[in-house]
């Protein structure tokens, strides 16, 4: 067997001497590309990126590209933010940012959809530097240029992996990039405050009883909301559709989280599709309840993470850690009791309120939203959930959901 030029055929092979340094700034951002999984090579290829000017441009736009490409994908700011800094971490999700900001330029306003605006808010997307960005960037992040060409390569390795996901808004640029016309489902944000002076409430309080009638009274509220949109669409004619949003589903104890995320969604008549792999899951239904569904979500979360923290860690007669078990169970149980309760509370209201129109409109909305469903995901495959192995934590869970607050209130992030 002949041997290569570079080895005599003795000892130990070495490594095969480095391929010539790419040229054009293309070769560049293709050649760190290919060497991201191999470190050391990887660090000289975004060196040589960050030496040249030229380079660093073309892999600015090449990542920008990327972007455009995620959005043609189904892929929105806050899904690519948050996937970019579950994978990669804080400081990649604030390039990410400024890269979809700069995206976004190339589009008029009158063609964004309001609801991309609101997630470009919430990401902190803005155009917020003067002048040449890799500069601005590396001194916001007291970084080096290396610091930076290796986040961006990082980041377009990740996003030229996006999987295709289901197309739940219009994309920026096309004819259906509009803001939602004032109608039936217009969220009530008087409705809102109330149900969030609710829950200030019933968390300030120090007796039980108190907080869980200021919850019930909160849960309520959103389904009486429900229902009057309900009606008030039916009557009007006004045909609103059903719409879409993703909320994380973060570890640990993903599952338990996304069975809360469920029942939540169930109860105020929306349905979540769990992308676990992804960290989120997708939510569908009309506007108004997919406010409710999200706000809820999130409270619920809050309240059910502080009472599982409190139960401290747990561990068995040998003295072997059960921390882990206890809490996946107390939170499926949680999960459980909590979908109880807001079935009953929904059920009770649509009772009190509904007349003879009432359970045909509910009907067809929720044909509606059960349509949508299966035309974005028409291979669904239902999961089964983990046995639940520790009784002791599926018994606190269930007793924490008997005093959580049924409430809601808007998340607070900062960047």
């Amino acid at each position: 067997m002949g041997t290569s030029r570079w080895w005599n055929g003795f000892g130990t092979r070495p490594d095969p001497p480095a391929s010539a340094p790419p040229h054009s700034p293309e070769e560049l951002v293709a050649e760190a590309l290919r060497a991201r999984s191999r470190p050391g090579l990887f660090e000289d290829r975004v060196a040589e990126l960050a030496a040249d000017a030229h380079a660093l441009r073309a892999l600015m736009t090449r990542l920008r590209n990327a972007v455009t490409t995620a959005w043609e994908r189904g892929w929105q700011p806050v899904d690519l933010a948050r996937f970019t800094s579950r994978r990669l971490g804080p400081r990649h999700e604030r390039l990410a940012a400024d890269v979809i900001a700069a995206e976004m330029r190339s589009y008029a306003p009158a063609g964004v959809d309001a609801r991309w605006r609101d997630q470009l808010a919430a990401i902190e997307a803005r155009i917020w530097w003067d002048g040449d960005h890799t500069r601005a960037w590396c001194e916001a992040e007291d970084a080096t240029p290396e610091v930076l060409a290796a986040c961006a390569v990082e980041i377009l390795d990740l996003l030229l992996t996006l999987p295709r996901l289901a197309m739940i808004g219009p994309r920026p640029g096309t004819t259906g990039a509009r803001s939602p016309a004032p109608g039936a489902d217009d969220v009530d944000q008087r409705m809102l405050g109330k149900v969030r002076a609710l829950l200030s409430k019933a968390e300030s309080t120090e007796f039980p009883e108190e907080a869980e009638a200021l919850s019930t009274r909160a849960q309520e509220l959103m389904a009486r909301h429900s229902i009057d949109h309900a009606l008030l669409d039916a009557e009007s004619g006004t045909g609103t559709e059903p719409a879409g949003r993703r909320l994380a589903v973060d570890t640990p104890y993903d599952g338990p989280k996304a069975a809360l995320l469920t029942v939540v969604a169930d109860a105020n008549r929306c349905r979540a599709v769990w992308h676990r792999e992804l960290g989120f899951s997708t939510v569908l239904g009309f506007p108004a309840d997919l406010a409710a569904v999200e706000m809820m979500f999130t409270s619920l979360l809050v309240q059910a993470t502080t009472a599982m923290v409190h139960a401290g860690p747990h561990r068995d007669a040998a003295g072997r850690s059960r921390t882990r078990s206890f809490r996946h169970a107390f939170l499926n149980a949680y999960a459980h009791r909590i979908g109880e309760r807001l079935r009953e509370t929904t059920l009770r209201v649509t009772a009190e309120t509904g007349g003879q129109d009432l359970l045909p409109v509910l009907a067809a909305r929720g044909q509606a939203v059960d349509d949508v469903v299966e035309t974005l995901f028409p291979h669904l495959i239902k999961g089964r959930a983990r046995p639940v192995s520790n009784h002791e934590g599926w018994a606190a869970g269930r007793a924490a959901a008997e005093l959580a607050s049924l409430s809601a209130r808007p998340e607070v992030s900062s960047r």
